[in-house]
């Protein structure tokens, strides 16, 4: 079963965690402040981790960009800000899914249910390749390669990126790419596409100012053109 990290300074919450998702079968490691999960994290590296903006030591956000400097792992941020700004900073880090508190569990477990899903290796599909001038994309091994080696990219990267790599020169509405990667509850959280896919392009794309490859369509969607 996978293996969580879950990091808050809040005793009461972090015991609630714990006990609700090792009920379900996940082994459950615990982390009270930011340095406390940084070491935990490279000490035995988690399937996920779910991190508290509001930490005694670091601030959340620092801790997404500690582990974004290493690991690929789904990240889910908890937090009581609930501005816009905070939800794109948290998103620019590098976390996957942002989740406001107060909060429903079973709201919280279906979040990390897909979170581990997009981060699942895929089925089987061949040997399907997608070769650009800029990188190569290896659909079934989930890998993107440029000629200065492999690109690292997020679980949500790497999904949204497929989705559109699966339809090439199609424009993919956001609604869909919403209920596709995030499920059916985020048909209005555009930001995250705006975040995520600039992240995107800053790793893949020759001139992310004016990106070749993923191009958006004004208030339609995003397109692949390899």
């Amino acid at each position: 079963m996978a293996r969580i990290l879950l990091v808050d300074d809040d005793a009461q919450l972090l015991r609630a965690l714990r006990i609700n998702l090792t009920a379900r079968g996940y082994v459950v490691v615990t982390a009270a402040d930011g340095t406390g999960a940084l070491t935990a994290a490279a000490r035995t590296p988690p399937d996920l981790a779910v991190i508290d903006l509001g930490l005694p030591d670091l601030d959340g956000v620092t801790v997404v960009q500690g582990l974004r400097g290493w690991t690929g792992l789904p990240v889910i941020v908890l937090s009581a800000r609930d501005a816009e700004a905070a939800k794109v900073a948290a998103l620019d880090a590098g976390a996957d899914d942002y989740v406001t508190k107060p909060f429903g569990m079973d709201e919280l477990l279906a979040r990390i249910r897909a979170a581990l899903r997009r981060a699942a290796p895929a089925p089987d599909s061949g040997d399907a390749t997608i070769t650009t001038a800029a990188f190569t994309i290896d659909l079934a091994a989930k890998r993107l390669t440029t000629a200065a080696g492999e690109v690292r990219l997020t679980p949500t990267e790497w999904h949204l990126l497929e989705i559109l790599a699966r339809n090439p020169g199609k424009v993919i509405d956001h609604r869909r790419l919403l209920r596709e990667v995030w499920g059916p509850a985020y048909g209005n959280e555009t930001n995250y596409l705006r975040v995520h896919f600039a992240n995107l392009r800053r790793k893949i794309e020759p001139d992310p100012a004016r990106p070749r490859y993923v191009v958006t369509e004004p208030g339609l969607g995003y397109r692949f053109t390899p």
